[in-house]
């Protein structure tokens, strides 16, 4: 069994601040593919579902997110999950607003729901990372990372949350290239070939002419 987990902070003032967009990820998984509704268990909201056949548990740790790992090793301990099962999905300063990478184990980069997820459970689980961007200025971060996202947002937040749910059956297969690329082609579509032009008449005679 899978256990994902989202990151944020609880509470309807920071539903829609940038450090929430791993609860908003989860959020719209769960609405996609029909999961239960959310049962508060585990210091936590946890519900579970399918994702093709897949049984799959989802969590929102209700313990502010400097305290996260406390809810992830909770429901790991009771459904024996192993940390090479849990893929977390948080907010990540080092990309690009709209940009998405996969990551299994490693460092928690100074984020701070991943530090609490490293001092409970290790670091080996793998992560979903969601660029928010940076303010450009580490004074600002805190400020940043707290406020809601600008409405200039909303135009790539409502191409990203679809396409991730829609595809992370890739990520329960293990298939994280084929998740990145299938969200790349969303985020970024190739620009369609530019046709190439007809010759005119008098060009085309011309040419004839020549040969």
């Amino acid at each position: 069994m899978l256990l994902l987990v989202g990151l944020g902070n609880p509470g309807s003032g920071y539903a829609r601040n940038r450090h929430n967009i791993g609860f908003m990820a989860v959020d719209e998984i769960v609405h996609r593919h029909s999961f239960s509704p959310f049962r508060a268990k585990f210091q936590g909201e946890l519900t579970e579902g399918k994702i093709g056949t897949d049984k799959v548990l989802i969590l929102k740790p209700t313990t502010y997110m400097n305290e996260s790992g406390r809810a992830v090793q909770a429901t790991m301990a009771f459904y024996k999950i192993k940390p090479a099962d849990v893929l977390v999905f948080h907010d990540e300063l080092d990309l690009a607003a709209g940009k998405i990478r996969v990551k299994r184990g490693g460092g928690h980069g100074g984020h701070n729901g991943l530090r609490s997820l490293h001092a409970h459970i290790g670091p080996d689980y793998g992560r979903v990372r969601l660029g928010i961007g940076h303010p450009g200025d580490k004074d600002r971060v805190v400020g940043h990372v707290l406020k809601d996202f600008a409405k200039a947002d909303q135009e790539w937040l409502d191409k990203l949350m679809p396409v991730m749910a829609e595809d992370v059956g890739y990520l329960i297969k293990g298939d994280d290239a084929g998740f990145m690329n299938r969200v790349a082609l969303v985020m970024n579509p190739p620009r369609p070939k530019s046709p190439k032009p007809e010759k005119q008449p008098e060009q085309a005679t011309k040419d004839k002419e020549t040969e």
